[in-house]
Formats: structure tokens, C-alpha cells, sequence
């Protein structure tokens, strides 16, 4: 059985690069009727946000994403690190390095001197002697110390690093007791049965030391998926300003959880030419063996427009639910307009509510005399006498040999404001002939002033 997990610092909050490892982790799982953990990786107490755990936890309730088990957190699980580091020592895989901190930076000075890469010299690896009294020591695993070791990574393909420009014996637990980041990592993996390890290809350098964990515990080493960065349109890494930001301020901004996944779905992964995925379509279809070896270009753009293709297959209730607006077919008429769930509030909300101040420029360019002229006509045969507000429209144009923006852009001015909507007639049917009426002289009223 396949089992994989999204292993987040409770630092910060989740960014949507963190929310795309965990997708591709999920669909993996569920695809292959696997299972899907959540592990919150909190060892470093004094880096520890406990509202970044309740927002990263808040987060993947919000996309959908769930583990299949009680989600896991390191600091918790003391116990289980000292259990495996206790049976390092016992076998010889691992030892107490009385090694002072003033003795490390005056090796590392003198290997830098001599153009060496500053690494540990393995001083204390066969100490048999008596320890130096008032060092606590820290206790370091024992790597190989030649040769190569080779991550086959199912993306990048095997690479391969020299232990000696690479690694050393590195510390495994520190003075204090506590284990070290790439110890817990391998151990809680190997504990908790992950089988397939995805996750972004910063991570890629510490699989070595990982390795050399599992090997000196004899666990089986998990698949290792590593996917390329998201980077921004001019290739460099992602920031809070290009869309790297907490995933729940996308949904303040108007975002869909589909649209979201589908997006990040789509970034670094490819199947064929399709665009848009439903969720079960993402679980059908993902195959982590199509992770794009190069870095992916994040686009608000194309969010956009994915999200605005979704909320064209929500209901008109759903749409109203989620802006918070009032149930009306308004909502129909402008959601082809709308990239993003604030859209829909703001522009329904130039149609449902009357208009209390209006565009300027729209005044300037479509306000003339010409059409002012066009407008009161349309008022007074609205006015005085019984016909429907498309035929008024329509007789208007054909007696005043006039084309339809001549009408239409001041009757927008009239009705929402500025001289853009949906079709004008579409809007008059909605709002009906005693709101046109009521709207039309409001405008006349004010322009006047």
C-alpha cells in the first residue's frame, strides 16, 4: 500500500507551494488506495507558532485535503527518537562526540584556511578514553567515509553525492537532548510506513544524511519524488508579492478551493493539453510520474481565469452563498464577468443597488447632447405609455436612426453608475420598468445639481 504525507514547520503559514507537495501527495494515495498523513514537524520549540498550525490546519479543511489518520506531531513523539538513537549507540552506528563549540569553530578556521570544506574530522568516532569533564556531549551517526551516495529520485532521475564533499558523522541529537531535523525526519517516515516521499526539491540536499539514517536502522528507503520550485515570470523565486501567501488569503480574496487545486494541479504537472480537472478527474488522472522536471511559472492570470470557469458551473444559490449577497438572477447575468467571488459581489452590486455616484469619465465620453437627447426619449415613452422596456428600446433606435450605444451607454450611466455592464437590456428586464424609471430620474435629478 502506498503511503505518503505532508510534513509542514509550524513556523508560517502554508504557502501554495507547501499546498501543492501536499496535493501531489494526496492524489497519489488516494489514487492507488493508499493512505495520506499529515505529520506537523514542531522539534524546534523556540521556532514554534501555534496560530501557524491552527492556520495551516484550517487550511486543508478548507481545500479538502484530510489525512487518513490523527495527524501527527513531532514534538509529541520524544520517546520514539531517543528509542531508535539509544539503539544507534548500542550497536556501534552512532556516538557521544565531546567535541566544545570553541574546538569546532577553531577546526572549521583551520580548514578554511587551508581551503578544505569545513566537516567534522571524526575525532571522537573510536574514542575509547576517559570523557572531558563539563562537556555534554552531542551525539553524532556514523557516515561512510568514502564512496558515493546515489538519491534515485523518480523526477530528477539518480543523483549522486560524494561523501566527502558532502557529508560527515553529523550530529543526530544535540547537548540538550534534542533529535536533530533530518533524524526525525527519516525515523518518523520509516515509523509511520511512508512508502512515497513527494515533496519540493529544496529537500533534495538532505536526502543523503536520510538515507544514511535508514541504512543504519535497517528501513527500507521510501521513493522520492522531488519537485522543481515555483518561481515567479522572471524566474526567481516566488514571493509574497508575486502570490507566495498564506493559501487562506487566497480565499479572502474570492478564490475557489477547486480552482486553487486545479491551479497548482497544473503547476509542474501536465496531462496532455487539458486545462481544467474536476476532482475526480485529479484523482483519475495524476501520475506523479509526470512531474515536470523544470521549475513552473506561477501566473495570477491563469488562476483567474480557472477560477472564473468554475464559478461558471456553480449554482446561482451557491454564487450568492459565498458572496454573501442576496439570491438573484443578477448573479446570472454577471458571472461570465467575474474572475473571482468578490467580482460577483461587486459587480451584482452595481445592479442591484441604485448608484450614488457616477463615473466621470463615463459622463464625459457618453453623455452628450446627443445622448442626452436619446435618453429622454426613452424616459418618456417608458413613462407614459404601456410597453415593455426591450420594445421601448428597440422603437427608440429605429425612430431616432440611431446604433445602440447611443442609448445604451447613457442608460448605463443611469442605471449602475458607469458605462459598462452586462447587456443593458438584459439589465433594464431585470431591475423592470418601475426601478428604470425611478433610476433614470435620480440621474436626471443629480446631473442637473
Amino acid at each position: 500500500m502506498i503511503v505518503t504525507r505532508f510534513a509542514p514547520s509550524p513556523t508560517g503559514y502554508l504557502h501554495i507551494g507547501g499546498l501543492r507537495t501536499a496535493l501531489f501527495s494526496y492524489l497519489w494515495a488516494k489514487k492507488s488506495g493508499g493512505k495520506f498523513l499529515l505529520r506537523i514537524e514542531d522539534t524546534d520549540r523556540s521556532r514554534h507558532n501555534e496560530d501557524a498550525v491552527s492556520g495551516i490546519l484550517k487550511a486543508f479543511e478548507w481545500v479538502g485535503i484530510k489525512s487518513d489518520e490523527e495527524v501527527v506531531y513531532q514534538s509529541e513523539r520524544q520517546d520514539i527518537y531517543n528509542k531508535y538513537i539509544n539503539i544507534l549507540l548500542q550497536n556501534g552506528k552512532a556516538y557521544k562526540c565531546y567535541m566544545s563549540k570553541d574546538e569546532l569553530e577553531q577546526l572549521r578556521e583551520e580548514q578554511t584556511t587551508r581551503k578544505e570544506r569545513p566537516r567534522y574530522d571524526g575525532r571522537y568516532r573510536n574514542f575509547t578514553g576517559t570523557p572531558p569533564i563539563g562537556v555534554e556531549p552531542v551525539i553524532r551517526i556514523k557516515t561512510p567515509e568514502t564512496g558515493s551516495i546515489i538519491v534515485r529520485d523518480l523526477v530528477k532521475g539518480d543523483v549522486e553525492f560524494s561523501i566527502e564533499d558532502n557529508l560527515d558523522d553529523f550530529v543526530i541529537a544535540r547537548a540538550d537532548g534534542m533529535p536533530t531535523y533530518n533524524f526525525v525526519v527519516a525515523i518518523d517516515d520509516a515509523v509511520m510506513g511512508v512508502t512515497d516521499v513527494i515533496r519540493g526539491d529544496d529537500h533534495l540536499s538532505n536526502t543523503p544524511k536520510q538515507i544514511v539514517v535508514y541504512e543504519a536502522l535497517g528501513f527500507k528507503i521510501p521513493k522520492f519524488y522531488h519537485v522543481p520550485m515555483i518561481h515567479n515570470a522572471e524566474g526567481k523565486k516566488l514571493s509574497k508579492r508575486d502570490g507566495a501567501t498564506d493559501v487562506l488569503q487566497y480565499r479572502e480574496l474570492g478564490y475557489l478551493p477547486d480552482a486553487l487545486l486545479n491551479f497548482l494541479l497544473r503547476l509542474g504537472w501536465s496531462y496532455r493539453d487539458k486545462e481544467l480537472f474536476s476532482r475526480n478527474e485529479m484523482l483519475e488522472l495524476f501520475e506523479p510520474s509526470n512531474i515536470n522536471k523544470s521549475a513552473s511559472i506561477f501566473s495570477i492570470e491563469k488562476l483567474n481565469w480557472i477560477n472564473g470557469e468554475k464559478i461558471k458551473n456553480l449554482s446561482q444559490d451557491q454564487l450568492a452563498n459565498l458572496s454573501g449577497i442576496e439570491s438573484s438572477p443578477v448573479i446570472d447575468l454577471v458571472r461570465d464577468r467575474c474572475s473571482t467571488i468578490i467580482d460577483i459581489k461587486i459587480e451584482s452590486e452595481k445592479i442591484i443597488n441604485q448608484p450614488e455616484i457616477y463615473d466621470e469619465q463615463s459622463l464625459k465620453k457618453h453623455y452628450r447632447d446627443d445622448n442626452k437627447k436619446i435618453l429622454n426619449i426613452f424616459y418618456e415613452k417608458i413613462k407614459n405609455n404601456n410597453i415593455s422596456l426591450a420594445e421601448a428600446f428597440a422603437q427608440v433606435l429605429e425612430t431616432e436612426k440611431v446604433g445602440m450605444a447611443k442609448l445604451a451607454q447613457p442608460l448605463r450611466i443611469a442605471l449602475v453608475g458607469v458605462a459598462q455592464s452586462p447587456s443593458v437590456v438584459d439589465v433594464i428586464n431585470i431591475l423592470g420598468i418601475k426601478e428604470v424609471i425611478y433610476r433614470i430620474e435620480k440621474f436626471f435629478e443629480r446631473i442637473e445639481k
